[in-house]
């Protein structure tokens, strides 16, 4: 494959505070603690060393995880490492997504991989790193997580269980996989990728159970190490942080006053807190506590605790409770010897919210590493976008513009009135100025008939550049079709389409050349097209 960067700022399709962090802005410099490049590592590991370990919980809460899942040598070494002090970790994360998602869930795990290696091979400490997935099992809005596309098609889990997604029975996954399966087709290569997707889902596992053992199946063999957060063991660990939010809802005033400091800079709120960024979890529901006239109350439940009750509570079963995206990256932080969070532009941004609060708390406050962002071609658009006369950088641009560049650059005549326009200016301007000597009156007058004028002159324009689109209109509606196909209603292919016919064309080849073209903190967008 052929690697081509787009520079951040050329790709419109970014928010305004992802291209910022990514571009190394200033302004964002008081809210993260590390430089984004590998040269900051070295400082990560010895400040990193000096904080809270979380022991041995998370290698015995990783083992108990994976022992039903294929004995994998190079996930087994990670998992034990993690007992040694001089290993750490890079976290990625995201909640379980039916058949891994869109595409950006594949290239959190390979940007996760690739950092973790880098590290490992230029540390001066000899440190070991170890890449891990962390499952946000506990979210509970299925609408964004239950459906993918594929061939042109949409597949929509619709289990009939509710409460955290990651709970949820894998066996309601069955409906969909029959779906895949006619999809996939009856030849070889279907066949190897239906077992491998379907064996993923098998009798008796959650749905979060589900999606760890399809990432072990991709990327056991790069050592990822996949982590279901919703265990007992670990939250108990977090019971002093909880407790805090639950009497003190510090984190509600620091992570404002920082969103205050990031509105300040220019830049808009990601994730606002709340008063208290806990739910309440039980079998079959996952709901908000709130506090009302001094008793805490579980929205949408008969549930409601003293404040003595609900630190009894806490303290007797902390798996009753899940922290919220405010928490979430504290919990994180807590329960991992983490140098790194490797995410997307909207992950990082309410990261960036919270450095403040993690100080507060005692918590390493991890570099922040931009993932891979990817546009992948296959032969036949490159082809395509060629003949047309573009390259794919440039349809990165609006679609009206580039169907522009293209009828100006074919056009049978000229159709540009841009000299003939700025003539008329001219001619105007000039006539403007004699009736202000004349008559200061008039001067109004002939500046409105200019505006009138040009507006005329803009008009034919349009016609004639209709005229050359009509004439156009095959080559014009592959544009459109090849736009729309890169860049789905006009968002990115990462954020749309689902692995699964990477897979099924490429086998495992496909997730080897995103290993070999992905190198961390790459300075833009990747394009990968075949070599001609």
């Amino acid at each position: 494959m052929k690697k081509t960067l787009v520079p951040w700022t050329d790709v419109p399709q970014l928010a305004k505070s992802d291209v910022a962090y990514a571009t190394g802005d200033p302004l964002l410099r008081p809210f993260h603690v590390y430089e984004s490049r590998l040269a900051s590592f070295d400082e990560a590991i010895r400040k990193r060393a000096a904080f809270h370990r979380p022991g041995t919980v998370l290698s015995d809460v990783l083992e108990a995880q994976y022992a039903s899942l294929p004995h994998i040598p190079a996930v087994l070494e990670n998992i034990r490492s993690l007992r040694e002090d001089n290993t750490f970790t890079v976290t990625t994360a995201h909640q379980p997504c039916l058949f891994l998602g869109p595409l950006y869930f594949i290239y959190k795990a390979v940007s996760a991989i690739k950092l973790a290696q880098s590290i490992t091979a230029s540390n001066t400490h000899g440190s070991r790193v170890v890449p891990v997935f962390v499952l946000g099992s506990e979210d509970h809005d299925l609408e964004e997580l239950n459906h993918v596309q594929l061939f042109n098609k949409k597949l929509v889990w619709e289990p009939d269980q509710r409460g955290p997604v990651g709970q949820i029975s894998a066996d309601t996954v069955q409906p969909v996989l029959e779906e895949l399966r006619l999809l996939l087709g009856e030849s070889d290569a279907a066949e190897s990728v239906f077992h491998r997707i379907s064996s993923a889902y098998t009798a008796g596992r959650s749905f979060a159970g589900a999606t760890q053992a399809l990432l072990h199946d991709i990327f056991g063999a790069f050592g990822l190490v996949v982590l279901n957060t919703s265990d007992a063991a670990l939250k108990r660990l977090f019971i002093p942080f909880m407790k805090d939010d639950l009497l003190g809802q510090t984190a509600f005033r620091m992570v404002t006053d920082t969103i205050r400091e990031l509105n300040h800079a220019g830049f808009r709120a990601q994730a606002p807190p709340r008063e208290i960024n806990l739910f309440y979890m039980r079998d079959g529901f996952r709901e908000r506590i709130v506090l009302e006239d001094h008793v805490y109350r579980v929205l949408n439940t008969d549930f409601s605790f003293t404040e003595q009750e609900m630190m009894d509570e806490l303290e007797a079963h902390p798996e009753h409770f899940s922290p919220n995206v405010v928490l979430r990256p504290l919990f994180q932080e807590l329960i991992l010897p983490n140098l790194a969070y490797v995410g997307g532009g909207g992950e990082l941004a309410y990261w960036l919210e919270r450095r403040s609060f993690f100080e507060y708390s005692g918590i390493h406050f991890p570099v922040l590493v931009r993932r891979h962002s990817v546009m992948w071609l296959e032969q036949d658009v490159v082809r395509k976008i060629e003949k047309a006369g573009f390259t794919p950088v440039t349809f990165f641009g609006d679609t009206e513009s580039l169907i522009r560049e293209f009828v100006l650059r074919h056009a049978s005549g000229e159709v540009s009135l841009q000299e003939e326009t700025a003539e008329l200016r001219r001619l105007y301007e000039s006539l403007a100025n004699k009736a202000r000597i004349i008559d200061p009156t008039l001067e109004s007058a002939v500046r409105a008939e200019a505006v009138k004028a040009v507006s005329g002159l803009e008009h034919w324009e349009g016609r004639l550049v209709r005229a050359e689109k009509h004439r156009h209109e095959t080559v014009i509606n592959q544009i459109r079709s090849l736009k729309q196909k890169l860049f789905p209603n006009n968002g990115l292919q990462e954020r749309t389409e689902n692995f699964i016919p990477y897979l099924l064309k490429y086998g495992d080849g496909f997730v080897a050349s995103l290993m070999e073209h992905f190198e961390p903190f790459d300075p833009g967008f990747l394009v990968l097209q075949p070599e001609n």
